[in-house]
């Protein structure tokens, strides 16, 4: 897809951090937005931001992780628009703790959210960009965890592993069917978001509220608190990454790694499994 000015853009997560981003690049490129998130308001100051750099489009306060939501959205994009010619599912949180520690609830809605939603937009939006029969794009935004295995992350890497996984497969699947879609999967290390924001009750779907669970008033629970808020604040910052996508979007690139400190990571992780060695916990030291 190299062609952008009065194309249709639906995008998740759009109201903080890479949905912002990916908002305003696509603003800048003359296009129409549909911009989802679940956080009250905060689509809404998305798209004003981008009405102001020119471009039309609706906000939707809405629930991702459920597939009737993203019925809805998609619907909400052809109603007003009569095209979807670009998806980017962003959408997603991250929780931290051990597996025998976290609550299970805080893998569904991890899983739910990082994983479902996007294979739930999948569904809806490629029936109507294989009908379009024009060039067409779909960026998942994974994380560097789909190709690691960071301790105490477990709900994040294995979500974030289906993504890469799901990405992989449709794309190895629209080849097949010799469609005029692209895909590609973002897989960043740390970046100055607003992911270590996840737990706050604006983000967190009513149906996944957990409140007294001991956990989270555990020493682990806080100290995991603290590194993620680190890992995030001290990240690279944001303000290039909506260019980055985009240019990814016009090369057909599929695999966006803009983190090269842990390709010896997700390396010796291949490595380790193909010459049967055990996980190496060293690694990650």
């Amino acid at each position: 897809m190299k062609e952008f000015k009065g194309k249709t853009a639906v995008i998740t997560g759009a109201g903080n951090g890479f949905g912002a981003e990916f908002s305003k690049e696509a603003a800048k490129r003359g296009m129409k937005l549909v911009l989802a998130d679940i956080e009250p308001g905060s689509a809404e100051r998305t798209l004003k931001e981008c009405k102001q750099l020119g471009a039309e489009g609706i906000a939707l306060e809405i629930d991702v992780s459920l597939q009737e939501n993203v019925q809805k959205m998609v619907k909400a994009a052809m109603d007003n628009y009569g095209t979807i010619d670009l998806l980017i599912n962003n959408a997603g949180i991250s929780m931290s703790g051990r597996i025998w520690e976290l609550p299970p609830r805080e893998w569904e809605w991890t899983i739910d959210i990082n994983l479902m939603s996007q294979v739930y937009a999948m569904h809806e939006v490629i029936p109507i960009m294989l009908e379009q029969k024009t060039p067409c794009h779909i960026v998942n935004v994974a994380s560097v965890a789909g190709t690691i295995a960071y301790p105490t992350t477990g709900p994040y890497n294995a979500s974030k592993h289906a993504s890469v996984l799901a990405s992989e497969t449709a794309y190895i699947d629209l080849k097949a069917v010799g469609a005029d879609i692209g895909i590609s999967v973002y897989c960043p290390g740390f970046v100055q978001t607003t992911l270590h924001h996840s737990h706050n009750d604006e983000r967190r779907p009513a149906r996944y509220k957990i409140n007294d669970h001991p956990y989270y008033k555990s020493e682990t629970y806080k100290t995991s608190l603290e590194i993620v808020n680190e890992c995030i604040e001290t990240g690279s910052p944001i303000d290039s990454v909506g260019m980055l996508i985009f240019q990814a979007i016009e090369e057909e690139q599929f695999y966006i790694l803009t983190h090269p400190i842990y390709n010896a990571l997700a390396g010796g992780r291949i490595q380790d499994m193909l010459s049967g060695k055990n996980p190496d916990l060293t690694r990650y030291m």
